[in-house]
């Protein structure tokens, strides 16, 4: 893109924070503020639909997320394991969405990974927006297991140490055949990327609200879309 792109992302990231905090706000167990997260995300997508966004990352479940009580990650599966197995995936795909799944995946249950694999070919050959799912996933992770990738073909003798660039190795990341996120929105009033993206991030615009995910709307969502309208992005050049 130049300094005179769209004012409309063609890809928008979110870090859907503040689930938990939404829900100790309201004297509710933790599940009900990630179910009603759920119905934000789902609301998301549909806004990207109507406005012809084509491509929406949702990081939905960090690989340092296995790190928090043990009961709360498993209502989180049983939570993605409903929304998958719902009939709002069979809507998505009247939509003509495409749904992408992006993270280590190994660790999760096999019913949860063979419920993504069914969800990502029923899907395949959509041409609408595409919805990827960053799952057990880490920016850190995603960068090591490129590089991991490129040392196996030098060590194989297919690749020389010198023919290694930003190119080589970007093509072995998780989103590699996506354009980088033009705007990451970021909820729940912390100003940080948490390891997301962290190679993709390079020039995306960045957007922090207080808004809790759950109460993340509409107009919400048209408030960083203004915002993202407003600023020129240079990509390390000039105005000029």
């Amino acid at each position: 893109m130049t300094p005179e792109q769209s004012d409309i992302p063609r890809h928008i990231a979110i870090i859907m924070d503040g689930n938990s905090r939404w829900a100790r706000a309201r004297g509710l167990p933790t599940k009900a503020g990630h179910r009603q997260g759920a119905e934000s995300a789902r609301e998301v997508v549909y806004s990207c639909i109507r406005r012809n966004i084509p491509f929406l990352t949702l990081f939905a479940f960090s690989s340092e997320n296995w790190m928090r009580p043990a009961k709360e990650v498993q209502a989180l599966m049983a939570l993605f394991l409903s929304v998958l197995n719902r009939s709002e995936i069979r809507q998505f795909h009247e939509e003509n969405v495409r749904l992408k799944f992006v993270g280590k995946r190994s660790d999760f249950s096999r019913k949860l990974q063979e419920r993504m694999a069914d969800v990502e070919a029923l899907t395949a050959n959509n041409t609408g927006t595409t919805v990827i799912v960053a799952a057990d996933y880490g920016g850190r992770w995603d960068i090591a297991q490129a590089a991991r990738k490129l040392a196996a073909l030098v060590e194989a003798g297919e690749l020389k140490a010198a023919d290694i660039d930003e190119t080589a190795l970007h093509q072995y990341t998780s989103l590699s055949e996506f354009p980088d996120p033009d705007l990451c929105i970021r909820t729940g009033g912390n100003n940080r990327v948490s390891n997301f993206l962290l190679w993709q991030f390079a020039y995306t615009e960045l957007y922090f609200t207080d808004c809790y995910w759950p109460d993340f709307d509409e107009s919400e969502f048209a408030r960083a879309l203004d915002d993202f309208a407003q600023r020129q992005r240079r990509f390390g050049r000039h105005k000029e």
